[in-house]
């Protein structure tokens, strides 16, 4: 017997929303496996004694953090919007390009193999392509007014991540002008990478993440707003310092940048004031919002510190290091970030009824104020205990983080169901 369509009330359209779910949780799944990848690679590298951290992270910025990013944007801006949601064969491109991408340049360049180098970061770029139009295109399907700060920060951090991968991409290609001016473009490309991509996306996707975990109204607030306009315009600035060799400007764009990390967690301590008083899967709630208000709070102190080298030494190489913030932005930030947002969203887009999503709250609720608090801790051991050479400390610190990592990712996967669900129909004006 076949099944009776969905439809709304009149005046309502059916937006199916399914497929766009599957993408998102699959691309998270792809992204909790970069996370352990990257892990495992950062243990290789200390066994061996030492060597270069490079391919882990660039698994977890490039991998986990792209891919997710390429999974959960889209999903998002659709959302938000009140839309249909792209294609799947584009949402699927996008999270299979740089998925892809990450991993054929972090064994090009780590084996050395350039041809496959080159390739992955032409593959990074399409996806990023294919990224913006699930992400741009079903926007075109709105009703009325603008698509507002939240969609411009989108697009101005993928405008900047594209010319950040592109300078990468010449360079390992060996385009004389880019490698005769590496020394100089390296820090354009981290900042334009990890500050103008990476953290702008993740601090736009807070602005209605966080207080939807902490169960508040998602509402105008001026600390939102400064936040993203400092975060848009501060990496921009810093790379432009580097590349001219302009100290001013490059002084001038961390010290935005600075303003802007420091006006998130102004809004994440806003949200949590005024957050709601759950009363059903405690662990769970807590787990994600305090990591979701820990992760801007080590953002803030890796902006710190690479505005203080960048004000102590200008816009020269030295000034950039990624051993001194390496620890509070790869661990407290991007990570955390990572971990605290599937705890959020898999059991509200991922496979599965009402009943297995609320086991799987529950599963990746377990001892979340433990969790939470030892991976913080962990972290702040971490830096202190590489920045002050403190090896026992820096040891406990990272092992502490891979115990916590692996009871994250070990719950993560307790929670896929061995049935897909079937589709969702979501109704909305």
């Amino acid at each position: 017997m076949r099944p009776l369509p969905v439809v709304g009330p009149p005046g309502h359209r059916v937006i199916r929303r399914a497929d766009d779910r599957r993408a998102t949780f699959a691309g998270v799944l792809v992204a909790a496996v970069f996370l352990a990848l990257g892990a495992a690679s950062a243990g290789l590298t200390i066994a061996h004694g030492g060597g270069s951290a490079w391919p882990a992270l660039h698994l977890v910025l490039a991998g986990a953090a792209g891919t997710a990013i390429a999974s959960v944007l889209p999903f998002f801006t659709a959302t938000l919007a009140q839309v249909a949601p792209a294609a799947r064969a584009i949402r699927i491109g996008a999270i299979a390009l740089v998925a892809g991408g990450a991993l054929a340049v972090t064994i090009g360049v780590s084996v050395p193999l350039t041809t496959l180098a080159v390739l992955g970061g032409c593959a990074y770029l399409g996806g990023l392509g294919l990224t913006a139009m699930a992400a741009f295109l079903p926007l075109r399907k709105r009703l009325g007014g603008r698509s507002g700060l939240v969609p411009a920060a989108y697009g101005i951090a993928l405008m900047q991540v594209a010319i950040g991968v592109s300078l990468a991409t010449a360079m390992v290609a060996g385009w004389a002008p880019v490698v005769a001016n590496w020394a100089s473009l390296k820090p354009a490309h981290a900042w334009l990478n990890v500050f103008g991509f990476l953290s702008v996306v993740v601090a736009a996707t807070l602005l209605h993440l966080a207080p939807t975990v902490a169960g508040t109204r998602i509402r105008p607030r001026p600390s939102a707003r400064l936040a993203l306009f400092g975060l848009m315009a501060g990496a921009p600035l810093v790379a432009i310092g580097f590349a001219t060799g302009s100290d001013s400007v490059a002084r001038i764009g961390a010290f935005i940048e600075l303003t802007g990390s420091a006006a998130l967690v102004f809004h994440a301590g806003a949200v949590q004031r005024d957050r709601g008083r759950w009363t059903s899967d405690q662990g769970w709630h807590r787990f994600a919002g305090l990591s979701l208000l820990a992760a801007p709070v080590w953002f803030l102190v890796a902006t710190s510190i690479a505005t203080w080298r960048i004000i102590e030494s200008g816009a020269t190489p030295g000034a950039w290091s990624v051993a001194a913030i390496g620890v509070p932005l790869v661990l407290g930030w991007t990570a955390q970030v990572i971990i605290g947002a599937w705890t959020q969203l898999v059991p509200a887009i991922g496979p599965g009824d009402q009943f297995a999503h609320a086991a799987q709250r529950r599963r990746l609720g377990r001892l979340g104020t433990v969790r939470v608090l030892s991976w913080n801790g962990a972290v702040a051991l971490l830096t202190v205990g590489l920045l002050a050479e403190l090896d026992v400390v820096a040891a406990l610190g990272a092992g502490v983080l891979g115990v916590c990592l692996v009871v994250a990712l070990g719950l993560l996967a307790s929670t896929v169901p061995r049935a897909v669900s079937k589709p969702v129909v979501v109704a909305s004006r």
